[in-house]
């Protein structure tokens, strides 16, 4: 498939940072107060892209959303906090597990 060629997505930003987001497919972000299945509506488009056409935002597209289903909460990957002070015997361990929401985008609709 050639760059540009019936290629549909759009840049969203949720929760500070962005994410590229097509029809059909899943994405992480940070934790929502949603339930799965419940419907969230993503507004903040910073760019669209559909074959050739492109719309770009400043700093957002006006009228434009993405529609999405909660597909299920879950965890990311344990990372480990250690803190240590030589010499006086100080050693901490922590463990941290991030909460993500995975949404499951319908529909990318540009009024």
């Amino acid at each position: 498939m050639k760059i540009g060629e019936n290629m549909k997505y759009a840049i969203v930003e949720a929760g500070g940072k962005q994410y590229r987001v097509e029809e059909g497919k899943t994405f992480l972000v940070d934790l929502l107060p949603a339930s799965v299945g419940e419907q969230v509506i993503l507004d903040k488009v910073l760019l669209f892209v559909d074959g050739d056409h492109v719309v770009v935002g400043s700093p957002y597209i006006k009228g434009a959303s993405i529609k999405t289903q909660v597909a299920e909460q879950v965890l990311g990957k344990k990372i480990f906090v250690f803190k240590y002070k030589p010499k006086i015997q100080y050693r901490r361990r922590a463990g941290h597990r991030q909460k993500y929401t995975s949404l499951l985008v319908d529909s990318i609709v540009m009024e």
